[in-house]
């Protein structure tokens, strides 16, 4: 059912524009929309398309306890400009007391595991607590961030969290995002003018030179899909 619901989104906004498919969004689904920004390049679009429309979505962040200064500075810009609430979720206390007390602060150099670990207490936890009792995620995700998420569709069910997900984002392409910000005086991240496109943990990134994929930064050390969990495409 999921899915059709998710392939019926579809079809009915396929000529929609995408401040048009947010309000029809929030309509349809009243206070059961929600938008998870990291207050990289790609949500910081959309929260700007929420923020300038009056679309009654609620924006949800989740503080990892590890990100770059530049992150915060970006989040307060955000909230000082756009004159909004966003929602913010922690890992659980307990979770990240036990995880340090019996790995230490920095396991998830040791393993892909013990990197999906930190992960997982530090995002998805947080994650699923935010998402319950919604029915529409909309996500900055875009199709040429990496090789998984080229066959998304703009509209598709995400069994792992039962929800529909919404990439309004999805065809863009990197300039496209860029011209946006820079045409509407969009609050950015420092860092994407040191070379960081993706932005997460402050442990877990690094800058990339201009023959790197995008996704190179995250979790450098390792060789795997560069995944979280959050999205598993």
């Amino acid at each position: 059912m999921s899915t059709e619901i998710a392939q019926a989104l579809l079809d009915k906004t396929k000529n929609f524009s995408i401040e048009e498919t947010l309000t029809y969004l929030a309509d349809q689904y009243q206070n059961k929309v929600v938008f998870s920004t990291s207050f990289g390049q790609e949500d910081q679009v959309i929260t700007a398309l929420i923020a300038k429309n009056n679309v009654p979505i609620t924006i949800f962040t989740l503080d990892t306890g590890r990100l770059f200064q530049q992150t915060y500075d970006v989040f307060h810009k955000t909230l000082k400009k756009y004159k909004i609430n966003i929602k913010t979720y922690f890992p659980e206390t307990i979770a990240v007391e036990e995880l340090l007390n019996h790995k230490g602060p920095n396991s998830f150099y040791e393993s892909v595991e013990n990197r999906k670990e930190c992960c997982f207490i530090r995002k998805v936890v947080p994650l699923t607590k935010a998402l319950k009792g919604n029915e529409i995620w909309i996500t900055g995700l875009r199709a040429e961030q990496s090789e998984n998420r080229n066959d998304l569709a703009a509209f598709e069910y995400d069994a792992h969290f039962n929800i529909i997900k919404f990439n309004p984002l999805l065809k863009w392409t990197l300039a496209e995002v860029q011209k946006y910000i820079d045409d509407n005086n969009v609050p950015q991240n420092a860092l994407h003018k040191q070379g960081f496109v993706s932005i997460g943990c402050a442990p877990c990134t690094r800058a990339i030179t201009a023959d790197e994929d995008i996704r190179a930064g995250r979790w450098w050390w390792e060789s795997s899909h560069k995944e979280c969990g959050l999205h598993q495409k």
